[in-house]
């Protein structure tokens, strides 16, 4: 096993124990603050006789919770890790994803940016960079994700895709950069902390095809990426 393949699997397993300890729920025998009760207000009295309704203060909309702090999600401020119940909802969805991993023996980069325009089936955008001492590689592709929503925090998929390779060698080789046809499929599997934040763990196999100097034909060449990422969800319109 490669250091970098090792790194990688310590990250996923580390990764994976902190997001389940962090999303178990609370006890039920855990102390809850109390809340003062409000006095209800005496109406004045009217001269002409009309009943007059007291004014009340309206909470600020940016009141501070009872931690100090003002969440921008008010429903996760009791529950930072609460998990809507039922089945995942996928539909009209955006994620932005980026992570890191290792394309073959070396370092990989990414940014994925995802779209779910129904609830099975998801388009996804990557931009990754492989550096590396002699040679580098910049990837970009346009994948399709189909998975079939499941409940609970576990969400497995299947994903494929199409994208090209710049090859760009170091200063130690003299030669130009080179593009190459990719096509990449495999699948992964999301953790939810909670509604809006998943753990991505994935696994690819990339076939690079191109052109190679004396050699007749199409030269294909094996790669394995394989990636862990973060995923902020957001739902988009109504």
């Amino acid at each position: 096993m490669t250091p970098n393949r090792q790194w990688l699997y310590t990250a996923i397993v580390g990764i994976a124990l902190v997001g389940a300890w962090a999303a178990t729920p609370a006890r039920a025998d855990d102390p809850v603050p109390a809340v003062d009760p409000v006095p209800a207000a005496n109406p004045a009295p009217s001269d002409s006789g009309a009943d007059v309704t007291p004014a009340t203060d309206a909470p600020a909309p940016d009141a501070p919770a009872a931690d100090g702090l003002i969440h921008l999600v008010p429903a996760l401020a009791a529950n930072p890790y609460r998990l809507e119940p039922g089945v995942r909802p996928y539909l009209h969805r955006l994620s932005i994803s980026p992570g890191f991993g290792a394309l073959g023996s070396e370092k990989l980069f990414l940014l994925r940016v995802a779209y779910n325009p129904n609830a099975w089936l998801g388009y996804e955008g990557t931009i990754g960079h492989n550096p590396s001492h002699s040679v580098q590689a910049i990837v970009h592709r346009f994948s399709a994700i189909v998975r079939r929503p499941l409940s609970g925090r576990f969400q497995p998929y299947a994903t494929a895709g199409y994208g090209m390779t710049i090859v760009l060698p170091g200063r130690s080789i003299n030669a130009d950069p080179v593009t190459k046809n990719a096509l990449a499929y495999g699948g992964g599997l999301e953790f939810f902390v909670r509604s809006d934040l998943a753990l991505r763990a994935e696994m690819l196999g990339m076939t690079v095809m191109g052109r190679q100097q004396y050699r007749q034909g199409l030269v294909a060449y094996d790669y394995r990426e394989e990636t862990i990422a973060l995923a902020f969800y957001r739902t988009l319109g109504p």
